[in-house]
């Protein structure tokens, strides 16, 4: 092992750290505390070129691959497309758990539905499982349906094989209903990011735990 030291030998401590290299050809350059180096007793002071260019490890450690997050769409779409049906939800909560409310939105053709619903007591995990099971269940069948949500853990739990530590009735209640339609599909949008849709369905989400009180699906 190598260590930056002057030319008297003495180590050149830096931040409280000392450089060092586990080779003269290593690239990496490490920095260990001076209580844990001990000199060699033949040890010999080398010019800096003895070794090569040196790159700093990531102080944090190892770099890993960033978990794949769910899809999400540059720009979440305002309409249907033909044949097609297109929902955003979003849940809200007054808490976590407390008074808790949903919000929805659903297209198709020239139908535009929305609904702000009160659930009384319930966490903001459970509102998020909610309006999604809400809009598969008011979604036309026999025509795709895209859902958006900003809600990463109920997309994980229902179709990215997350463990359901809490709520395992639910999710596996909606899984159902997902499997009913046939054709659904959970895309994720950053919520309060300036989606119109979803900026809808958060108002609405945010009305019904204001107000304590359900609009049902209102044509809008």
């Amino acid at each position: 092992m190598l260590a930056r030291c002057d030319a008297s030998g003495a180590l050149t401590v830096d931040g409280g750290r000392v450089e060092i290299r586990y080779g003269r050809t290593s690239p990496k350059a490490y920095r260990a505390a001076p209580r844990n180096l001990q000199p060699a007793a033949d040890a010999t002071v080398f010019p800096d070129d003895h070794c090569v260019q040196a790159t700093a490890p990531n102080p944090r450690g190892p770099r890993r691959k960033k978990a794949p997050s769910p899809k999400e769409s540059a720009a979440p779409p305002t309409t249907a497309r033909e044949g097609e049906a297109l929902g955003y939800c979003d849940g809200a909560c007054s808490g976590n758990p407390g008074p808790a409310g949903i919000g929805a939105v659903l297209l198709w053709d020239d139908e535009r539905l929305v609904l702000s619903e009160y659930l009384g007591r319930a966490t903001n995990n459970i509102a998020e499982l909610t309006a999604i099971e809400r809009l598969v269940d008011k979604a036309p069948r026999g025509r795709p349906l895209h859902i958006y949500t900003d809600s990463t853990y109920s997309i994980g739990v229902l179709t990215r094989g997350w463990r359901a530590k809490k709520n395992q009735e639910l999710v596996a209640r909606v899984k159902a209903a997902l499997a009913e339609h046939g054709d659904v599909a959970l895309h994720h949008v950053r919520g309060h990011a300036g989606a119109e849709l979803n900026e809808l369905a958060d108002q609405l989400a945010v009305q019904a735990v204001e107000s304590r009180k359900s609009t049902g699906w209102l044509r809008a």
